[in-house]
């Protein structure tokens, strides 16, 4: 599918619009321009991961400060997280375990990602991933984590260019086809971040994310022959995680 056409209009609303999206963090209010081309936006989205680790990085910098043990600050920073985000990459992630590993057919996987409730392969995969991310992240480096929340951000929007919609609605759909410049800067910001932090192993946690993205690209145009917002987010805790074992090792 060829990413969709946009204008001229200045981008200086993108960058808004992309916390807007992804965090729940105080935004002013934007004008309606600001939301006109939600997909161009998507270069900002490892701008947004930086910005959250770096909030989450100085809370964790005061709790240790206090006195806290790694593992209690890894998780107070766990639910910082959940809470500026709206857990909503981990109900991507809960939704597109129990989608693809739930249905018979792609219109069954997804009813099912559709569906509010959770079901056990979701609840599995949630107990997982935070328990993988609390570990890691009681073990990572502030760079580490930069690194982590940045590129595993600038790896959406390559599914969001690579494969076409599964469904007609829903939030990915909403925002549309990225063009392929602002998907090119989204990688770029994300592997600058790494090589700039942490130098060659950096770069190989990249390409490591970027594999992963790859596979979970095919098995999504597999099981519902396209993606969606669930898939995205799942992809973004997934290549977190990959990310982090990559450089605490």
């Amino acid at each position: 599918m060829p990413p969709e056409k946009t204008d001229s209009a200045p981008r200086i609303w993108d960058l808004p619009a992309a916390f807007v999206l992804l965090t729940r963090l105080p935004v002013p209010a934007l004008p309606e321009q600001a939301f006109a081309h939600p997909a161009r936006a998507v270069w900002a989205y490892p701008v947004v991961g930086l910005s959250l680790a770096v909030v989450l990085c100085l809370a964790g910098a005061f709790c240790a400060a206090l006195g806290i043990s790694p593992a209690v600050t890894a998780g107070l920073m766990l639910a910082g997280l959940i809470l500026l985000t709206g857990a909503m990459h981990e109900d991507g992630l809960a939704d597109t375990a129990d989608g693809l590993w739930g249905g018979q057919d792609p219109a069954r996987r997804l009813e099912i990602m559709k569906d509010s409730r959770i079901g056990a392969y979701g609840v599995l995969a949630l107990i997982i991933a935070l328990g993988l991310r609390w570990l890691t992240w009681t073990e990572a480096s502030w760079p580490a984590i930069v690194i982590a929340f940045v590129v595993s951000r600038a790896m959406m929007p390559t599914l969001m260019l690579a494969l076409p919609h599964a469904r007609a609605t829903g939030l990915s759909h909403s925002v549309g086809t990225p063009p392929l410049s602002a998907v090119i800067a989204a990688l770029m910001i994300g592997a600058a971040i790494a090589i700039l932090l942490a130098g060659g192993i950096g770069l190989i946690a990249f390409v490591v994310s970027a594999a992963l993205t790859a596979l979970i690209g095919r098995v999504a145009h597999k099981k519902i022959n396209g993606q969606t917002g669930d898939i995205l987010g799942a992809t973004q805790i997934c290549t977190e995680i990959a990310i982090l074992i990559v450089l605490i090792s």
